[in-house]
């Protein structure tokens, strides 16, 4: 990826490139290999229709009406037909950096050469992402499978002239947003149909040709762009924890000692060795660690002795679905998909050129089922944090040089008292979700008997995602608050101190009651931005290690 552009090869996007089209409208490009695959495609579909075989999203029905054969001169409003009748989505809208993430991705799912649309076709999604025309998507309709149908299709009813889109002014294209629940909307828009939203960027509206729409709905790609956005967002909201339990560790005056290498080399999970070595690096240079080395406590709780254990397993978690993002986003997930005859052995439709091969590459499975995983282990995160923030606040559990609450003057103030409840509230709205995955509800007349709800676990785990994030700022923004009873003469180490800094650069010391919610908001802007994370690391020592 340049700085400028992103080019689409069906074989190369990753989640960071995802990040970059949908949140900083970086720029996107088809490249010269893959318009010739899409353009080979195509003429294999032109081949399987002149054949004159029955083959399915071609000349067939769909779903139940499978075994429903169509007249020739009625193929081109089959393909209108399924656009229109699968745009049923309710729900709140999709976010322009969702929808971006959606049309990027779909892009590359069709340059790979498998599913026989006309240039003309990428042409168009590509003009409306460099161009900022954004469908307005409701977020909800998608069972994952056959992949995300209802959201594919409102995106896919603007290439007809139909439905309703917003426009970017030209004066403004809309800022960068960081919020990992969803990312920032754009104030500077106008909502045009879907054919006057083409005309602002002189695109006509599309007659589909066979095969067209099918290929347009039929995939996956909701749920991998969400998942994409996910996995970059999930890793900036691990490195702020690892940075607030460091901060945490220090204020409480509870030792590193967890965190020694000596303790993750007999038990070598990659996630816990590196959250140990973050809290080693973040406190490397730390005068309060050393003000109490030999200190007569024996342990520490565990919501700070097992941190390298606890985010190291989520890191783990989150790893895992990265690798299955990136294969992902590199497939090609409708249904059927068009091959040259001798790539495949078995039985295909198409007649002597093509080769038409109906199966469930849009099936979120894959997918669905590592992003309730992360939900669960990002909750997980959410508890332990929540836990470390209590141990700051609580007065059962405080040190002694801590007031209650983290109040001035306790009693007469309340202090942070409150933050506590909103993050036990975020909380159990994460306990509440990530287990789209274990239902399924058999659909088209029994035809589609077994589906993922892949879109839906994508929506609750980005939700799960940004209450992390926001609890996480809570945790940082109380241990900058306890760091103001420390002994002055004692430093923070090099990366908690750069922590400290940066939370205070937004959120002033808590000296007498005031409300809370604009204290919260900063801190969780200054993790899901990415703020703290680029902080601790540009000030932490790398030979902590």
């Amino acid at each position: 990826m340049s700085e400028t552009e992103v080019v689409l090869d069906g074989d190369s996007l990753t989640p960071e490139e995802v990040r970059a089209v949908a949140r900083d409208r970086v720029a996107v490009r088809i490249a010269d290999a893959a318009r010739e695959s899409v353009r080979e495609a195509r003429e294999r579909v032109v081949s399987a229709v002149d054949s004159g075989e029955a083959v399915y999203g071609l000349n067939t029905g769909f779903g139940h009406l499978v075994d429903t054969r169509i007249d020739p001169e009625d193929v081109e409003a089959l393909q209108t037909n399924l656009v229109r009748s699968h745009a049923a989505g309710v729900g709140r809208r999709l976010t322009d950096e969702e929808v971006r993430g959606l049309m990027l991705t779909r892009v590359n799912a069709l340059v790979k050469g498998y599913s026989g649309v006309r240039e003309v076709v990428v042409n168009h999604l590509v003009a409306m992402l460099n161009e900022g025309i954004h469908p307005v998507v409701p977020a909800q309709g998608s069972l994952g499978a056959s992949g995300d149908l209802a959201p594919l299709a409102h995106v896919a009813i603007v290439l007809l002239g139909e439905g309703t889109a917003t426009v970017d002014e030209e004066d403004g294209a809309g800022g960068e947003g960081d919020d990992v629940a969803g990312g920032a909307e754009t104030s500077d828009r106008t909502e045009l149909s879907g054919a006057d939203a083409l005309a602002s960027a002189g695109l006509d509206p599309l007659r589909l040709a066979p095969k067209e729409g099918l290929a347009l709905i039929n995939g996956t790609q909701l749920t991998v762009a969400l998942a994409a956005l996910l996995v970059v967002d999930a890793e900036r909201v691990l490195d702020a924890a690892d940075a607030a339990g460091a901060l945490t560790t220090e204020v409480t005056m509870s030792t590193t000692a967890n965190c020694d290498p000596a303790v993750t080399d007999v038990r070598p999970h990659a996630g816990q060795a590196q959250s140990a070595a973050n809290v080693r690096r973040f406190t490397a240079g730390s005068e309060v660690i050393e003000s109490h080395r030999n200190c007569d406590r024996v342990q520490d709780a565990y919501s700070i002795r097992c941190l390298p254990q606890v985010h190291g397993a989520v890191r783990d978690a989150v790893a895992h679905l990265r690798e299955a993002v990136e294969v992902e986003l590199n497939s090609a997930t409708d249904n059927p998909l068009v091959f040259p005859p001798e790539a495949v052995a078995g039985r295909a439709s198409g007649g002597d050129d093509a080769a038409v091969l109906s199966a469930g590459n849009f099936h979120g499975a894959p997918l669905a089922h590592l992003l309730d995983y992360v939900a669960a282990a990002l909750t997980d995160l959410t508890a332990i944090c929540e836990r470390r923030v209590d141990r700051m606040l609580n007065p059962e559990l405080q040190e002694d040089h801590l007031p209650p609450f983290l109040a001035e003057r306790s009693g007469l103030q309340s202090g942070y008292m409150i933050a506590q409840y909103t993050a036990a509230a975020l909380l159990n709205e994460c306990r509440s979700l990530g287990r789209a995955a274990t239902d399924s509800t058999p659909v088209s007349g029994g035809q589609e008997d077994h589906v993922s709800m892949s879109g839906q676990a994508a929506l609750h785990a980005r939700t799960v995602a940004g209450n992390a994030a926001t609890v996480v700022g809570v945790e940082l923004v109380c241990g900058a608050q306890a760091a103001e009873f420390l002994d002055s003469d004692l430093t923070l180490g090099d990366g908690t101190a750069a922590a400290y800094r940066t939370v205070r650069e937004v959120v002033p010391p808590l000296e007498t009651d005031r409300p809370l919610d604009a204290d919260l908001r900063a801190g969780e802007r200054l993790v899901a931005s990415g703020a703290i994370r680029d902080a601790v690391t540009a000030a932490a020592s790398a030979d902590a290690e």
